[in-house]
């Protein structure tokens, strides 16, 4: 199956997250057959994606009912009465009218327009956001809504008060962090897991993971003559995960699809279980002697 049921809206498996680009590198996900966007503020390229977007529109290579656009309320943004300032500014950028889902970045927040720097921390109200996030779901400016970067327990506790439930939770997941607690959880309470830095973002300054150099995958891929990344992908995909890998490269993009035709066998998917596990997006930004969170334990409450 290449798509999941997000609160009754099939969401394709697969995602792009679009790097840094300009408009004329924006456009080959949707092109490949990449119907899912993942986008954010705090990107810094939402309006390249729009410009992108209504390329494609106008083309007629895809209609807008046909792509599944993903967005996320950065931690300036968490007050209710600038969660729809930023929906606002985000569809604007994008140029459409809704989004298909909005997710609340991460469970961290500061002042508005403001860094992260410790004086600018404010303690989080994560049912007050939520709260905003379920009045623009209503007013069908976000067909779905969710999180990303909660733990069991953030996610639990927002289960305990939410009227809309959250539709997802996105977060670091691959062979090499398989997130075997949150996804038990998440499939016990019907929360979809989606898999950012699927391949452990390779090349960047931030992540930096070497997922793609673990022996065993790389061992998986030579006996199954498939590539280390489609291997890492395949992972997340038969663990019923949708996957967000990042790439403004034309083949790398094609590559990345090409997964759907072949599985791993009982005792090969065993093997995974063997792979040292260890987050690489440990969340170091949030935590300060004057933060919510002193310490990574308590940011992740002890899924670290």
């Amino acid at each position: 199956d290449t798509s999941c049921s997000i609160r009754e809206r099939r969401c394709p498996r697969w995602g792009s997250a679009p790097g840094r680009l300009n408009p004329a590198s924006s456009a080959p996900p949707s092109r490949a057959g990449y119907r899912h966007i993942d986008c954010a503020r705090e990107y810094h390229n939402e309006k390249e994606i729009g410009l992108a977007l209504k390329r494609l529109f106008e083309e007629e290579v895809v209609k807008r009912e046909d792509l599944f656009i993903t967005s996320k309320l950065w931690n300036d943004c968490h007050a209710p009465e600038d969660v729809p300032e930023a929906l606002n500014e985000s569809l604007n950028d994008l140029q459409l009218d809704y989004l298909d889902l909005y997710l609340i970045h991460c469970p961290f927040s500061v002042k508005k327009g403001t860094n992260h720097s410790p004086e600018n921390y404010v303690t989080p109200d994560i049912p007050a956001t939520w709260g905003a996030m379920e009045k623009l779901h209503d007013a069908g400016k976000a067909l779905a809504i969710g999180v990303s970067n909660f733990s069991s327990k953030k996610l639990g506790d927002l289960l305990d008060v939410a009227r809309v439930p959250p539709a997802v939770n996105q977060v670091e997941c691959h062979p090499c962090w398989q997130q075997t607690k949150l996804h038990n959880f998440c499939q016990s309470t019907g929360v979809h897991l989606s898999a950012y830095s699927p391949l452990g973002s390779p090349g960047t300054s931030w992540m930096n993971g070497n997922v793609l150099e673990e022996p065993i995958i790389i061992s998986i891929a030579e006996k199954l003559g498939k590539t280390p990344g489609q291997v890492a992908l395949l992972w997340n995909i038969q663990m019923g995960h949708g996957v967000l890998p990042k790439s403004t490269n034309p083949e790398r993009i094609k590559q990345n699809l090409d997964v759907y035709d072949w599985t791993f066998p009982a005792d090969m998917l065993a093997k995974f279980s063997g792979i040292k596990q260890a987050r690489l997006l440990r969340g170091d930004m949030m935590i300060n002697p004057q933060s919510v969170y002193k310490t990574h334990e308590e940011l992740w409450d002890g899924e670290i």
